[in-house]
């Protein structure tokens, strides 16, 4: 009962992490109706420059260079693809996928075959609850999570950049003619998707994690399948479908042994193995709007 706890609070956090990847795929989807292959490099970008600085300018210091690298990144993808390119929204998201084979390249010869640290003040701390042991940067990912997450979506209800991203998701052509600058719209959803990939790097790399290295941004496309299982053009998808794979990779992985009979490494194709049944029975995902064709 000991170790499930634990794989269930584990699950949660992780999941958490991988709701605040999974929202900058759906704020970008919802703004511009492309989906964003480069922002695993983005999340990258964003813990490599926070683990460059954190020796010169300390943790948080460090942390909002890195969230205001990945953001103006974003920026900048959206000024040149989108706004300059002017090319079909399919193109543009086949282009994402040369940005981030670029990016990550680049990134990944920057790291060389070493593991970064990030700073983080937790280090391998751990918080024993009765009989439950759980690492404090899981409690922190947790926290840190609920705050953005609450956040955004406050921000998405209530505010008139919340009723622009809403008014521009719902008909594009119609909020241009109220008024509505889809050029800004578009550019702030793109920095906000790279500001949220950044912080969700300090956690991908977190203890138990050993830290930032080449494949980490392998590790952050796991959040792909939270937002095609939720929804690509749902805020509330990418909440329950971060928490759904989280769950599912630490269960999974946590009773690796009992699974052994359907191979080694289950816990990492697990989440690609929930999405694919899913979509089976919803293809728009579990919040997803259908999309309805007259004939």
């Amino acid at each position: 009962m000991t170790r499930l706890l634990e794989l269930l609070i584990n699950g949660v956090s992780l999941g958490a992490v991988y709701a605040l990847i999974a929202l900058g795929f759906v704020v970008i989807f919802r703004a511009t109706e492309v989906v964003n292959f480069a922002h695993a490099s983005l999340l990258l970008l964003g813990g490599y420059v926070t683990a460059v600085l954190h020796d010169d300018l300390g943790f948080l210091g460090a942390l909002a260079v890195g969230v205001a690298a990945a953001a103006l990144c974003g920026a900048f993808l959206e000024f040149v693809l989108l706004r300059r390119a002017k090319a079909r929204r399919d193109v543009v998201a086949i282009a994402t996928v040369g940005i981030d084979i670029v990016l990550t390249a680049e990134l990944t010869r920057r790291i060389g075959t070493g593991v970064l640290s990030l700073g983080d003040p937790w280090h391998n701390s751990v918080v024993h609850i009765g009989g439950v042991t759980i690492a404090q940067t899981r409690i922190a990912a947790l926290l840190t999570a609920a705050v953005l997450i609450g956040a955004f979506l406050a921000a998405f209800k209530y505010t008139s950049w919340g009723v622009s991203m809403r008014a521009v998701a719902e008909d594009s052509e119609t909020a241009a003619l109220m008024g509505i600058r889809l050029g800004r719209v578009s550019m702030s959803a793109w920095c906000v998707a790279g500001a949220l990939a950044a912080v969700a790097a300090v956690f991908i790399t977190a203890f138990p994690t050993p830290g930032l290295d080449r494949t980490t941004s392998v590790a952050a496309l796991k959040a792909f399948p939270a937002a095609i299982l939720g929804g690509l053009d749902s805020t509330t998808g990418a909440l329950v479908g971060g928490l759904l794979i989280g769950l599912t990779e630490s269960l999974v992985g946590g009773y690796q042994d009992d699974l052994s009979f359907l191979g080694r490494g289950l816990g990492d194709v697990a989440p690609y193995a929930v999405m694919v049944a899913v979509l089976l029975l919803r293809p728009a995902g579990l919040f997803g709007t259908r999309e309805v064709s007259r004939v």
